[in-house]
């Protein structure tokens, strides 16, 4: 399973539970969170990424649609953004979240 899928695997598993400390343990100490699209972040470090994702938790899961695309489970059919995840030393170092408005 590559980082990407496991990150996913692991978000998914977050909005269903509200357990985001499996998905946490991907991030490096350091990692940012942003956002392009929204009003939302950044968050830098693993312990802010963690309280956005408590404090104000998705309420739907990730698709993958291909290497960077995402949707949403409930329109999987729908590009919502795009996902990009800079590793380092096999942990993610900076997650970029695109939300985009595709026609």
């Amino acid at each position: 399973m590559s980082l990407r899928d496991d990150y996913v695997a692991r978000f998914n598993d977050g909005v269903r539970t509200g357990d985001w400390s499996p998905m946490l343990e991907l991030l490096t100490d350091d990692c940012v969170l942003e956002f392009v699209g929204i009003p939302v972040g950044p968050f830098a470090g693993r312990d802010a990424v963690g309280e956005a994702y408590r404090s104000n938790p998705p309420d739907d899961e990730l698709v993958l649609l291909d290497a960077e695309r995402y949707a949403w489970a409930r329109e999987r059919d729908r590009p919502a953004g795009e996902l990009h995840l800079e590793e380092r030393d096999g942990r993610i170092a900076r997650i970029r979240v695109l939300y985009e408005t595709f026609s």
